[in-house]
């Protein structure tokens, strides 16, 4: 049985910027906007979860099923989390809305593979605590990893960790950490026991659109 156990949602300002479910045990990537999307008002997000039981899909079971009206009021700038309950489980779902912000698209190349090895590759953005995990799995050769769109709060930072060891063993730790800014990329290359890991983040901003020109008027 497969258990879907959290949610990570992050906001700029009114702009939705990435969505992640994870289950236990191993991490999905659902599909999601691949930059932010300018909002003028309020964010609806659908959710259905379900509990994989069988072959199947008619028999998996329904954890929750619904929907989360975001708005302006409530904790800017950190994150909060809310809890919400099911029949089958309940989900804890934890989001960050950011007025001042950058996009950082986290690009990852494992190259020159010497064997097999496990990879967690975890982020922390903005000087929070609460880490969004990016990936969690087996690597046997050369590949890029799925991109992964960050927001990371203006004057701070974003800081990876990748844990690389052998399947049956303890793993080492390896961090890079990029300061955040408004346009241009990043590179660092980390060398392991098992493979060159090339890490390279694009910065990018979302162009002022029609929520920055309401606010404009408001303020007139």
């Amino acid at each position: 049985m497969v258990l879907y156990t959290g949610i990570w949602i992050y906001m700029i300002g009114k702009n939705i910027i990435a969505l992640q479910t994870v289950l236990r045990g191993s991490l999905i990537n659902m599909i999601g906007p691949k930059r932010g999307i300018d909002m003028a008002d309020h964010a609806l997000l659908e959710y259905d979860m379900k509990i994989k039981s069988g072959e199947q899909e008619k028999n998996d079971l329904q954890l929750i099923d619904g929907a989360s009206f975001i708005g302006p009021l409530g904790s800017w700038d950190q994150p909060c989390t809310f809890h919400i309950a099911g029949d089958c489980g309940s989900v804890d779902i934890t989001l960050s809305r950011l007025l001042k912000a950058v996009e950082a698209t986290v690009e990852v190349l494992i190259l020159e593979v010497k064997s097999s090895f496990s990879l967690s590759v975890g982020c922390l953005a903005s000087g929070f605590n609460e880490e969004i995990q990016l990936f969690d799995g087996t690597i046997a050769d050369s590949q890029g990893l799925k991109r992964s769109v960050v927001a990371v709060m203006k004057n701070s930072s974003i800081d990876l960790k990748f844990k690389v060891g052998a399947l049956s063993s303890s793993s080492d730790q390896h961090c890079c950490s990029f300061k955040a800014k408004m346009h241009g990329h990043d590179i660092e290359e980390i060398k392991t026991d098992f493979a060159l890991i090339l890490v390279k983040v694009i910065w990018s901003t979302l162009p002022r659109g029609f929520s920055a020109m309401c606010d404009g008027l408001a303020r007139d």
